[in-house]
């Protein structure tokens, strides 16, 4: 299964391509079929996860204690069952999307898309270090050519910028804290209570935990951020891919399992010089929204919260208590759900009426009454307001604030809600009771599977106040790995 789930995008790629050559309707149904049929195949997994059973599969060792292998456990399989599912609903308002802006080069986006699914589907299943560096670079090149699809100059550039800055953080940074680790280590398996306590110890912990932390430039922890704004010249879709589904969340994940794994949650908790990630966690979470407070472009303005509620997961990753950790996967499923939706909103609101300022939205509720209600609903949950997903999230990671008595962090959740809804809530204000401009466009919803797609992840977004169990269940088992 592990394997199928591996290659399945792979084969469905292929597939994209052949079928692209005769009609975009037979690309558009393989598209679709595919991303069902992975979906399948990896939440079929769940029952065995549950069991706390651990399916693995190896390709044997390269050097003595590096090999390309892949293990489930709780955390890969909560990411792998999260953008699998969400690439169905995004397959559907991809293809509302590209056909109602008239898009070029279509067949090579659907084709770009499933490579990226491979790739986090080998990042989230990846049972060491080496392993998921590889697809992590590999997720990396699949979406560049996403990003610059338009393919004009600016977005050409920016799209460099993109690239630039996660190749250079992962090979500057990432690959030799991987090569330090394999030093003193001589493994890079992840192992329940981390690998390291007692074969490096002092600032070297401090030091090792810097480059893991900035060398996972998609986590986009501040200054390794700006890759995320210039990646906003890309269609929608991608931009959901990005934000939702697939690349920031490799990067939050990847340092999850760092922290829990590699390092081990006691080993950092007895080890002073980590204590530095709460602090770069707390003043991303605050600069960021900050920024996004002066953005005047709606897109922008999601950018800058998506680096801000990134720093949620890094924090309660960081504050390293059982509460906390389960906080921090909770948050990866409700940011997921309610980024998705806003980006979806944006998108569909574009198509429908070509509007992408701030200043554009006044009265657009009334004309766009589905999108609106869908996009109030993500924004809700991004500031974490009951029946929400985000306000379960948050609320594990305040109990594991108060459980570590960490002042900060309790402090910057609390103010960061503040900006959030300082924000998030002129918009809502904006779009449902202000008086649209006159002479604006006589413009009504954007094509329906577009509005189908943005009010399904809604509707996921107050679901999951409702229905969370599940994922809490599984979160659990991590948590108790941590005290094995």
């Amino acid at each position: 299964m592990i394997l199928v789930a591996l290659v399945l995008p792979l084969v469905i790629a292929a597939g994209i391509v052949l079928a692209g050559r005769f009609s975009d309707n037979l690309r558009e149904s393989v598209t679709l079929v595919g991303a069902c049929a992975l979906a399948w195949v990896v939440w079929g997994l769940l029952p065995e996860i549950y069991a706390g059973q651990r399916p693995e599969l190896s390709f044997g060792e390269i050097l003595p204690g590096l090999s390309v292998a892949f293990r489930v456990e709780p955390l890969g399989m909560l990411f792998a069952a999260l953008a699998s599912g969400l690439w169905i609903i995004n397959s559907v308002y991809s293809i509302g999307y590209m056909r109602g802006n008239k898009e070029k080069k279509q067949t090579r986006f659907y084709t770009c898309f499933a490579l990226a699914l491979a790739a986090t589907i080998g990042v989230a299943f990846a049972s060491n270090l080496f392993t998921l560096f590889l697809f992590y670079e590999l997720l990396t090149l699949s979406t560049y050519p996403l990003v610059s699809h338009k393919g004009d100059e600016a977005t050409v550039k920016s799209a460099r910028v993109y690239l630039g800055i996660l190749l250079c953080t992962s090979i500057g940074l990432f690959l030799p804290a991987i090569i330090w680790t394999y030093h003193v280590a001589g493994s890079l398996e992840f192992t329940p209570g981390g690998i390291l306590e007692g074969k490096i110890g002092g600032a070297d912990v401090g030091l090792l935990l810097a480059l893991f932390v900035f060398g996972v430039g998609k986590a986009a922890v501040m200054p390794v951020h700006r890759w995320l704004p210039a990646a906003m010249v890309a269609p929608t879709p991608v931009s959901a891919l990005l934000h939702a589904v697939a690349v920031v969340k490799a990067g939050v994940f990847t340092i999850t399992k760092v922290i829990v794994y590699i390092f081990g949650v006691d080993f950092l908790f007895s080890t002073p010089s980590s204590t530095w990630l709460v602090y770069a966690a707390c003043f991303t979470i605050i600069a960021a929204s900050l920024v996004a407070l002066r953005q005047q472009n709606l897109k922008r303005l999601l950018a800058y919260s998506t680096v801000a509620q990134l720093s949620y997961v890094v924090l309660a990753a960081a504050v390293l208590k059982p509460l906390a950790e389960i906080g921090a996967a909770i948050h990866m499923v409700a940011h997921a759900f309610g980024k998705i939706t806003l980006f979806f909103a944006a998108g569909a609101i574009y198509t429908a009426a070509k509007k992408t300022e701030l200043h554009q939205l006044r009265g657009i509720g009334r004309r766009m009454p589905w999108t609106m209600t869908a996009f109030t609903i993500g924004a809700l949950s991004m500031i974490g307001v009951p029946p929400t997903a985000g306000f379960v999230s948050k609320w594990y990671i305040l109990a594991g604030s108060f459980q570590a008595e960490n002042l900060l962090a309790i402090f910057t959740i609390i103010a960061s809600t503040v900006l959030n809804a300082a924000y998030f809530l002129p918009i809502i204000f904006m779009a449902w009771f202000e008086r649209e401009p006159e002479g604006g466009k006589n413009h009504g919803e954007a094509p329906p599977l577009v509005v189908l797609a943005v009010v399904a992840t809604a509707l996921l977004t107050l679901g999951f106040f409702f229905f969370n169990g599940s994922v809490i269940e599984l979160e659990k088992q991590l948590v108790q790995g941590m005290a094995q």
